[in-house]
């Protein structure tokens, strides 16, 4: 007789979030949902549902568990959003953003990570995700606005060309701080009167850095 239990790992992997506090049950919903044994190294598999950052290619990772249901949380999603990601990595948080949200575009610099996770992506059809080969921290004019839009790589500060595509009531949240080291986890809010800032948790990521990646 066969179990449609979930196994071990995936019901300790939800408990977790909900011990850390995340508590929309919908972004919970997602995060079971995307298999994210499917979005790391095949040698690091056993290990995907646990909460700790995993390496990926190109010398970048795919956060941890719960910064994604966090972050994903700290938007506030609605179906109707368009929401841009800057750092597609394996494709994972995108997926998680999709499920939540009408479109979204994710830009990574290193073309070998952008055109696996474009690949991912179909094969597991998340068809509402563009995947741009670009530098995130200088997009063309023409992309935008957004309702929401998500840095999944540490900034010294939150470009300016990123705000300034963020339409009235939309958020932006984003890992801020040193390269090396530790960032704040800050969230801008756009109203009629200005940007809104507010600081959250303390968080590492690997750094943004500017321009598209030279071939490795």
């Amino acid at each position: 007789m066969t179990s449609n239990q979930p196994p071990p790992e995936k019901m300790m992997f939800q408990l977790a979030l909900r011990r850390r506090g995340i508590s929309d049950q919908t972004v919970l919903r997602t995060m079971e949902e995307v298999p994210r044994d499917l979005f790391v190294e095949a040698s690091d598999r056993d290990a995907a549902y646990r909460d700790s950052a995993l390496p990926i290619a190109c010398g970048q990772t795919i956060s941890q568990p719960f910064v994604v249901a966090y972050m994903t949380e700290q938007l506030q999603l609605q179906k109707s959003h368009r929401v841009l990601e800057i750092g597609a990595g394996s494709g994972y948080q995108a997926a998680v953003l999709s499920r939540l949200t009408r479109e979204v575009l994710t830009v990574e610099r290193y073309r070998k990570l952008a055109d696996a996770a474009r690949a991912r992506l179909e094969k597991l059809d998340y068809h509402n995700v563009e995947v741009m080969l670009g530098d995130g921290l200088n997009l063309p004019p023409n992309i935008g606005p957004f309702d929401r839009i998500i840095v999944t790589a540490a900034v010294e500060q939150i470009p300016e060309n990123l705000v300034e595509r963020l339409e009235v009531g939309g958020i932006l949240i984003a890992p801020v701080g040193p390269h090396q080291g530790v960032q704040t986890l800050t969230r801008l809010s756009r109203t009629e009167a200005g940007i809104e800032r507010r600081e959250l948790v303390e968080v590492r990521f690997v750094p943004a850095l500017p321009g598209v990646a030279r071939e490795l």
